[in-house]
């Protein structure tokens, strides 16, 4: 970078193309969204059939992945724009004062930054000190600063220290200059789509990567703009949003999704746009490993005579592939799994009057998390937020989110026309093994605080008049952590269901935090879970009895099942009694609902 480049440089047109870039990602995503939302949708709800019809919704949705990979390039291509102005201005103004200052003494700038100054000064004695030049560095060592101090003090001639000073400032702007040039070419080389209509894993891997590029060189330039809150609530985190202007948030989106993503009290739309991208990009970056890696060998199993018996095991061959690349690859097809059921949810949309899905949470790390709304929270007048419970992860993700569709179909249609938004809550880990892990309390009480969080944050965003009603559901050991949410803290909800509870930390129905009638309970015949779980996390009052929200003495009202469910399973299921009664406390008609008679006293005890 050399003085006359850098003196010259329109930075305002790269913001300009920033915004031009800003502008074509604004367009992509409307189209993305016209085509996923409204389009396809018209499409789905005519029940249009025949493969003309479904070749159709096909070739529309493939569009749409299109427009959702140029609408998160196109922001990535801003924001390093925009980024790079922001760089380069500092060295640019740097370069204009010192200039500026060498025409005020004036002084000669050349054109390799030595600065030369007139003859001044007296001499006593001798000729008057004359003309000279100073040559500036933008790394002086301890040694070379000292020896330009000394020779500032010897030099008779004032205007050598003004020059050695803008000669230094000029180098310094030169190098700054010269270090963003270099840092941000090679990320803007990278920018660049195939030349093809297809969007493929490959392409969305290679986002991810060029995500972490704009990320690092950009590092400088987010830093520079309004911080979320540490650590805060989710109505402060709500206000830091609102106080940004467009430029910065889209610049967050762009180079942090994952903190947006999983930040409670930014609003839906918000979060759906950021955890969409990292679903993308975790999907190619996934589905590229896994294609690397070896499939398992057919010939898992073998026989072996042990003794008088043969025995099945393992073959060598398989055995080596697993100590290899196993554990890995299971997670790899268990994470995609998931986020194929997440993927069908989005293209579900108008089929049976499904609302749009939002992707309020999502992680594909450990077991993974996803948090899945059926219809805007923020909008919604009848919210609920259900959480699984034993073995649930991000691979098995697919039956929880059909569960809140179901609850969400049912609810609607007894809502009066108020909207209504049913949310899948996987924001923790859950036990993975019935018998190991699900006796433990921890990993309900490691995850409430987030469910909580959660709960506020679906009050921070909200944007409707009024306040929504809110209900908490709760599958199994799943109702332990709304439990223990409520056990310690607030709980932001008005009803709570219990559906085959081992038990809620506490004693009472009246220690969870809702108004008194407003706990709701299932056991259906034949679930054994109830009862197996009360000692671990049933609550008891001192040395008393432990109780599970299935007792009368509990204080829950405990809604019927119907025939057609049992087991520990089936709550959900399309059609039931079970459904119903709950659809009807999500949708505020909690006196619908119909009730197991109170038992006999010698029919209760157990």
């Amino acid at each position: 970078m050399d003085i006359e480049t850098l003196k010259t440089l329109k930075l305002h047109e790269f913001e300009e193309a920033a915004s031009g870039y800003r502008s074509s990602s604004d367009m992509a995503s409307s189209a993305k969204d016209a085509l996923e939302q409204r389009i396809t949708v018209q499409i789905l709800k005519a029940e249009l059939e025949g493969e003309t019809a479904k070749a159709a919704v096909g070739q529309l949705r493939e569009v749409a992945k299109d427009f959702h990979y140029v609408q998160v390039e196109c922001g990535l291509v801003a924001t390093a724009l925009k980024a790079f102005a922001a760089d380069m201005r500092p060295a640019q103004d740097k370069l204009t004062r010192a200039l500026s200052e060498a025409a005020e003494h004036k002084f000669t700038v050349g054109a390799d930054g030595a600065v030369s100054y007139p003859a001044a000064g007296q001499n006593p004695g001798g000729d008057p000190p004359g003309p000279g030049s100073a040559k500036g560095s933008s790394s002086l060592t301890e040694v070379a600063d000292g020896v330009q101090q000394q020779a500032r003090k010897l030099d008779p001639n004032p205007n050598y220290a003004i020059a050695q000073d803008i000669a230094n400032r000029i180098a310094e702007a030169l190098k700054e200059a010269t270090d963003a040039d270099h840092k941000w070419a090679p990320q803007l080389r990278k920018l660049k789509a195939d030349d093809d209509l297809v969007v493929s894993d490959g392409d969305w891997a290679d986002v991810a990567k060029d995500t972490e590029g704009v990320q690092t060189a950009g590092k400088h330039y987010l830093d520079s703009l309004p911080q979320p809150p540490k650590d805060a609530s989710p109505k402060a985190n709500a206000d830091w949003w609102k106080k940004l202007d467009p430029d910065q948030q889209a610049a967050w989106i762009a180079l942090h999704p994952d903190t947006l993503g999983g930040l409670d009290g930014l609003p839906a739309t918000v979060r759906d746009e950021a955890n969409r991208m990292i679903l993308d990009e975790r999907r190619g970056q996934y589905q590229t490993e896994l294609n690397g890696i070896p499939k398992p060998p057919a010939n898992e199993w073998t026989w072996i005579t042990a003794g008088m018996f043969p025995s099945k095991v393992h073959t060598d061959e398989w055995m080596e592939w697993n100590k290899k690349y196993g554990d890995r690859y299971r997670h790899l097809e268990s994470s995609l799994k998931g986020m194929e059921s997440i993927q069908k949810r989005f293209d579900a949309t108008g089929q049976n009057n499904l609302p749009e899905a939002y992707l309020l949470g999502f992680s594909a790390e450990g077991n993974g998390r996803a948090i899945v709304a059926n219809g805007n929270p923020d909008t919604a007048v009848h919210q609920a937020v259900y959480v699984p419970g034993t073995t649930s992860n991000l691979g098995s993700i697919g039956g929880d989110i059909g569960r809140m569709e179901n609850i969400w179909r049912t609810a609607t249609d007894a809502a009066d026309g108020k909207p209504v938004s049913t949310i899948t809550w996987l924001g923790y880990d859950p036990p993975q093994s019935l018998v190991k892990d699900s006796p433990s309390s921890h990993y309900a009480n490691d995850g409430a605080p987030a469910y909580n969080r959660f709960m506020d944050g679906l009050d921070a965003s909200y944007s409707a008049p009024g306040e929504p009603h809110r209900t908490a559901i709760g599958h199994s050991y799943g109702t332990t952590l709304i439990g223990s949410a409520a056990r310690q803290g607030t709980l932001n909800a008005d009803d709570i269901i219990t559906a085959g509870s081992p038990g809620v930390q506490v004693s009472k129905a009246e220690k969870l935090d809702v108004p008194k009638g407003h706990v709701w309970n299932q056991e259906a015949p034949g679930d054994p879970v109830p009862d197996i779980g009360r000692f671990g996390h049933g609550g008891t009052d001192w040395d008393g009895p432990w109780r599970i929200p299935s007792d009368e003495e509990f204080g829950a009202k405990q809604m019927t099942t119907g025939k057609n469910v049992s087991g520990h399973s089936e709550y959900w299921k399309w059609g039931s009694e079970s459904l119903w009664n709950q659809s009807q406390v999500v949708a505020g008609h909690g006196d619908r609902v119909t009730l197991k008679p109170p038992p006999r006293h010698w029919e209760h005890m157990r």
